[in-house]
């Protein structure tokens, strides 16, 4: 990761109010399947950190894709199912038209790109972008993109080097070769490098001609075609087929779960990238981080003259390189020295920055042992809003709900819990069998066990309740679903803890 400068915001800021396209000939294709695990407790299987507001109030995909619509208003995303309405959310947010291709399960790079180019003309020129990176200058960034564009008409698979400015061993590397005649100021790849050790990438970076490799590429989707045919004709025949199959459901489009899940999973760089003959490099000369750690976390943040960093309600005395995420609660620091304190509502990491690569180490044993926390967070996004797991024991659970304006929650029914609503703000339009009421602030309903019911917001403002379950099993699953305008028919829940 690059530290930014005192300026960092300030060029957010430009970039939100300069928003001239800089070419239309591009169409951008966003990959949304990271989990993000070294962002652990912020970063979850649930919510992953594309999805995290963590620059400027706004996430990293919809800062992605605000950046991209510089090049082209028109793009695709690709993101697993169970992020589907979080997608939706950030391309409404960014204003940008986006087809959402929906992958049933991951399978890397590969498979992700080659469902992209089936799913455009073959002549369209694809930028294939990562949704987790931060690249505070867009403006050069789309400056940079446009002038690989003769290259990829061309024929050439384009990737764009980062300039290095430390030894990093977090990255792999781009070797520089020749000058490709007639390509702009395209170069030739010599050699992709793997992640080196500290002595290597010392060496890399006096060398000299030698990029961090940031997995974006600029190429017609028929010369991606025409290259995985040559190289990874197999992912290519599984994509085919699902592609063939997809379904299409307003601007979602699932691929189809038996082929897509037979796809070999491998990355583009391993599939392609490493053994065809025509990849060119521009090198990129701006900050760029890819937010990999909680180390690149703070560096988005100003040091003090402790070189402490804080967000949110964070304090420090006697402390050293100290950065502290605490955005619900103070969260003192007393004479520490180098650590990482990141606070969330059901989780707390404390590590040595040291350490910061190996969170993806601990949440793994989280997994194994069985933590909840290590996938799901207590607040659960909905299409519709959100709910927060306030307390749970044995046969009951509260959550606090808010539903958008406008917004209405599936006709349902459950088959082991009942269910209390208290309505603290707003106003709730409930269905409760066969009545439908007005509820307003302090007055509340009582849902029997299998009756079906649904809640739904009719109001200008938020609507808040607080929902108290009881029964013999309240996990989310325990959802029969008649009705819902979101499409949810007979999908699994996703992104939710089960008590």
């Amino acid at each position: 990761m690059i530290a930014l400068s005192a300026s960092y915001f300030a060029q957010i800021d430009a970039m939100k109010n300069d928003d001239t396209p800089v070419s239309d000939q591009v169409t951008p294709v966003v990959m949304c399947g990271g989990s993000g695990t070294r962002l652990w407790p912020l970063s979850r299987k649930a919510l992953p950190k594309q999805f995290v507001p963590l620059v400027n109030g706004k996430s990293l995909l919809q800062l992605t894709l605000e950046r991209a619509r510089l090049l082209g208003v028109r793009q695709i995303i690709v993101a697993s199912e169970a992020h589907r309405f979080l997608v939706h959310e950030c391309a409404t947010a960014a204003s940008v038209h986006a087809t959402i291709l929906l992958e049933p399960v991951a399978r890397n790079t590969a498979a992700a790109m080659a469902a992209a180019a089936l799913n455009a003309a073959p002549e369209d020129l694809l930028l294939f972008l990562p949704a987790d990176h931060h690249i505070p200058d867009a403006r050069a960034f789309a400056d940079t993109i446009a002038s690989g564009m003769a290259a990829a008409r061309a024929g050439s698979i384009v990737t764009f080097g980062v300039l290095p400015t430390f030894p990093s061993t977090a990255y792999g590397y781009i070797q520089q070769g020749d000058a490709l005649p007639g390509q702009g100021s395209a170069h030739a790849v010599q050699k992709f490098i793997e992640k080196p050790d500290a002595q290597r990438a010392q060496q890399i970076l006096l060398a000299g001609g030698h990029y961090w490799n940031a997995g974006i590429f600029l190429i017609e989707a028929r010369a991606l075609i025409v290259a995985l045919q040559s190289h990874a004709p197999d992912i290519l025949a599984s994509c085919q087929q699902a592609v063939t199959e997809q379904s299409t459901d307003g601007n979602f489009r699932r691929l189809a779960a038996p082929a897509f899940g037979g796809c070999r999973s491998e990355s583009i760089d391993y599939a392609v990238m490493e053994k065809a003959g025509n990849v060119a490099v521009l090198p990129f000369a701006a900050a760029w981080s890819d937010v990999g750690s909680w180390n690149a976390v703070a560096d988005l943040s100003t040091a003090d003259a402790g070189g402490n960093r804080i967000h949110g309600q964070g304090h420090v005395c006697d402390a050293q390189g100290t950065y502290i995420h605490a955005p619900h609660r103070p969260v003192v620091a007393l004479g520490t020295r180098n650590l990482l304190i990141i606070d969330t509502a059901d989780a707390l990491l404390v590590a040595d920055t040291a350490h910061a690569e190996q969170v993806k180490t601990v949440v793994a044993q989280l997994e194994a042992l069985g933590v909840p926390q290590a996938q799901h967070h207590r607040r659960v996004a909905r299409p519709w809003g959100a709910y927060d797991c306030v307390d749970a024991g044995p046969r009951f659970q509260v959550k606090r709900i808010v539903v958008n304006p406008g917004a209405t929650l599936s006709l349902q029914k459950h088959h082991h819990r009942a269910e209390h609503w208290i309505v603290v703000s707003g106003t709730a339009e409930v269905t409760n069998g066969d009545k439908v009421t007005l509820l307003t602030e302090n007055q509340s309903t009582y849902i029997p066990l299998g009756q079906v019911h649904r809640l739904a917001n009719p109001g200008k403002v938020p609507l808040e309740i607080i929902e108290v379950q009881s029964g013999s099993y309240l996990g989310e699953d325990d959802i029969v679903r008649i009705e819902d305008i979101y499409g949810r028919h007979g999908l699994p829940e996703q992104g939710a803890r089960q008590s």
